[in-house]
């Protein structure tokens, strides 16, 4: 049974295609959790040319894509697809993406729509009447929405049941609860000198859950302090953050 659908309005199919069919969303695809379409703008056009973008009113550089065949495309994407959809915009000016957005998004989806915009930008009466949300990957620009698409598939697809080798590993990650991720080790057990931490190998389940929570919370301390600004954190939380900073200096 398909528990997502994805639905990427592109000039460039074979870009998300090619892509999506490996790894982790490769598999999703193959075993139908999940299911991947391509909408091209292009053939909604109505011109002999073909075309899909314009020149801004007011004038200024670049060209912005037209509201007609994006709205015709999107139309489609929804007409074959569930009435639980939800059309995003993938932009520079978007909201963050979160794990907590994506996580809302997948529980309260059964299809994403995505629009992988191009040129210097998307007519904004598709914005207004048209999408539903618009997010970013980052404070910075990219030339096309293809590569942001690929990165909310990628993330949302290992969020649904049965995709994951262990269904725990999702909630494992970095962000799944506000923190980054512990540190992790395989064999051999010394490398240069550098061993794997005695806890990990002493097979008390207790001790280990403990010792990779503090690390969570050191390494988010360390290396993204802003997060813990928004996290509220247990008594037991703060005894282990306060644990792991005694313990480095």
């Amino acid at each position: 049974m398909t528990l997502m659908r994805f639905d990427v309005i592109t000039l460039f199919p074979d870009m998300v295609t090619t892509a999506a069919s490996c790894g982790v969303t490769g598999r999703a695809i193959e075993r139908s959790i999940v299911s991947l379409s391509t909408w091209n703008p292009r053939d909604y056009t109505r011109d002999k040319h073909r075309t899909v973008d314009d020149r801004p009113y007011g004038g200024g550089p670049g060209m912005v894509m037209k509201y007609q065949p994006l709205h015709d495309a999107v139309s489609d994407a929804k007409q074959a697809g569930s009435e639980k959809a939800k059309v995003v915009y993938l932009s520079p000016q978007g909201k963050p993406i979160t794990q907590a957005l994506l996580s809302e998004a997948c529980n309260s989806a059964s299809q994403l729509i995505l629009i992988a915009g191009r040129y210097e930008g998307i007519d904004e009466r598709f914005v207004e009447l048209d999408c539903d949300d618009e997010w970013s990957i980052g404070d910075y620009v990219i030339s096309g929405g293809e590569l942001a698409a690929l990165v909310v598939i990628d993330a949302v697809t290992r969020l649904l049941p049965g995709v994951l080798g262990d269904d725990n590993s999702a909630q494992q990650d970095s962000h799944s609860d506000g923190l980054l991720d512990c540190p992790h080790y395989t064999r051999p057990e010394q490398i240069d000198g550098h061993a794997v931490p005695d806890v990990l190998l002493g097979g008390n389940h207790a001790d280990i859950k403990r010792w990779r929570m503090k690390q969570a919370l050191g390494r988010t301390w360390q290396k993204r302090p802003d997060l813990l600004k928004k996290k509220n954190l247990s008594a037991e939380q703060e005894h282990l953050l306060k644990e792991f900073i005694v313990e480095l200096v």
